[in-house]
């Protein structure tokens, strides 16, 4: 479930959605069932409304959509990739707390 600001993409709206944006993307790679999953997810919605305009937040259900994570080697969820230019420049797999989160944006956005 997305929330405000967030985007669900999938296996065939992906490369348009994260690969062709003008701006740097941050996908959420995450299951209905994944426990650490919805804990991750308030902070991602908080992440989509503070750098609305800056950043494009985005969703992939992995249980509907098994290529994109396969792409990009996703074992474990939840799992954020920060993508800049179409390219992966960073990576969080499990749950973190909110500044390391931010850390990671901020270097992305520099």
């Amino acid at each position: 479930m997305a929330g405000l600001g967030v985007l669900e993409v999938s296996d065939a709206t992906f490369d348009q959605e994260v690969l062709k944006s003008e701006q740097p993307v941050l996908v959420d790679f995450w299951a209905v069932w994944c426990g650490p999953c919805k804990a991750i997810g308030p902070t991602v919605e908080g992440v989509a409304a503070s750098y609305a305009g800056k950043l494009k937040v985005v969703k992939v259900n992995v249980d509907e959509n098994g290529a994109t994570p396969s792409r990009y080697g996703i074992r474990g969820i939840p799992a954020l990739l920060f993508f800049k230019g179409g390219k992966v420049t960073d990576q969080i797999v499990g749950f973190v707390p909110q500044d390391v989160i931010d850390e990671k944006i901020k270097r992305l956005l520099a």
